[in-house]
């Protein structure tokens, strides 16, 4: 069974006291049943999953009333299993095909008895036709694929390697020569194999790249079903026609998404749901250029310009039908390594918990990530080559009297360094840029006594 940092979360909730149901969003295949499962088989005496997929007459349960009783009631009729309240978890699978249920989860958290967590894979796709929304009784959780971190430790990396990793990167140490050499050999394959957990399992199991892009392929042909059966008659060839688009608009040298190659008369207001569907499916990730690094960056956003990256590094490089993977695995960076490379930091920023912006204009040039973290903004630039010490974009930006930033990071094929305040980082070392979490049991509370 692969380990995935989702299960912290999961245990963490469970020993909330007053907690909501849990929704898990993300993208087709990237293994949220399977560990949601896991979780329920090994922290619940009982265990119910209703599956609305493969199970379509499941929907009738929430037919007629969704008062609490009359719900729980079809529950047992239904599936006749035993439910003991206060040690029993209601999953909801592929919730997006039952409306109703999602109407129903702010009855049953009322009621309390039994524990409840949602999943579905296109939620933000067809959000319009949940009638009421359980506000207040749920909470979301975004989940993503498998991150590097969790690729490694798959592949047999101990938690003391991290933690030596970790030592060298807070402490601006070099790597040693062969735990590097290493990691870098270890992070080629991320990048072919990627995260999605069938595609990491294949590659664990075998070894064998033709196996893993089979494996790979298949999920992107489910992608494609996905956007025939999920998107509206009007919309489905625009966005059939960006999914497919977007390997080779990276594979320019701006990598900037141009509407026009898809569609030499088309306006970005009449594609924007296009643009919008695959984002809200997980499958496309959008990075939208500022025009300001300064925060907060969401109010310096250009809706109209920006990047289009893949979900995931292992479909990019299955999608690019140029048999890339040898020369990828050798560490040869002629092969368009600069599109890959920063489409795998955008899915791990992005599953770190950040969002996705980056920063160009004719003065300054282009900067490929520019992130706000907490207060501060980080600069990235991610190197291909052997010549990452020349950045002439971030020394320009870093020039700037009234742009002030936390971090700036040049993640690159060298060793770990800090030259005149930037960090020169493996990219492997991209396994401890995270978002730090509100910690639970923090409190703040105002005195009041001299009112």
């Amino acid at each position: 069974m692969l380990e995935r940092e989702i299960y912290a979360k999961l245990k963490a909730w469970k020993e909330e006291a007053d907690k909501r149901a849990l929704c898990i969003i993300g993208a087709r295949q990237i293994g949220k049943t399977t560990i949601i499962e896991q979780f329920g088989r090994e922290n619940y005496d009982y265990f119910v999953e209703i599956n609305f997929v493969t199970d379509a007459g499941a929907s009738r349960i929430f037919d007629g009333s969704l008062e609490a009783d009359t719900v729980i009631e079809n529950l047992t009729a239904y599936t006749m299993q035993k439910m003991e309240p206060g040690n029993t978890l209601i999953f909801l699978d592929e919730i997006q095909e039952c409306p109703n249920a999602r109407c129903a989860i702010k009855f049953l958290v009322e009621d309390g008895r039994f524990d409840y967590i949602e999943s579905g894979s296109m939620l933000g796709v067809r959000y319009k036709e949940v009638k009421s929304y359980p506000v207040g009784f749920e909470e979301i959780y975004y989940m993503y694929p498998m991150t590097f971190r969790e690729y490694a430790s798959a592949n047999g990396v101990q938690n003391s390697t991290f933690d030596l990793l970790k030592e060298c990167c807070e402490q601006n140490r070099p790597v040693s020569e062969a735990i590097h050499s290493t990691m870098k050999k270890l992070f080629y394959t991320y990048i072919v194999v990627g995260g999605m957990p069938a595609v990491v399992q294949t590659y664990v199991t075998t070894h064998d790249i033709g196996k893993v892009v089979q494996t790979q392929r298949d999920i992107l042909e489910l992608y494609r079903l996905d956007i025939a059966r999920y998107a509206s008659g009007n919309d489905r060839i625009k966005i059939q026609a960006i999914f497919d688009s977007i390997p080779s608009q990276l594979n320019d040298k701006n990598r900037r998404f141009f509407l026009s190659r898809v569609d030499e008369n088309g306006r970005q207001n009449r594609y924007e749901n296009a643009f919008l569907w695959l984002a809200d499916a997980g499958v496309a990730l959008p990075s939208y250029n500022v025009t300001e690094p300064v925060a907060p960056l969401r109010l310096n956003e250009k809706r109209s310009i920006f990047k289009l990256f893949l979900n995931d590094t292992g479909l990019l490089c299955a999608a690019c039908m140029k048999n890339i993977q040898f020369e990828l695995l050798q560490g040869n960076m002629e092969v368009n390594m600069g599109g890959i490379l920063e489409n795998v930091f955008a899915q791990s920023i992005k599953g770190g918990g950040f969002s996705l912006n980056y920063y160009e204009s004719k003065r300054m040039g282009e900067l490929d990530f520019v992130v706000q973290n907490g207060t501060d903004i980080d600069l990235i630039e991610v190197k291909s080559g052997s010549d990452y010490k020349r950045h002439l974009s971030l020394d320009h930006m870093s020039q700037v009297e009234n742009w002030k930033f936390g971090r700036r990071i040049v993640f690159c094929e060298g060793n770990v360094e800090n030259v005149e305040g930037i960090q020169y980082l493996p990219w492997y070392m991209i396994l401890f840029y995270r978002a730090e979490e509100v910690p639970l049991g923090y409190h703040y509370q105002v005195d009041l006594s001299t009112l």
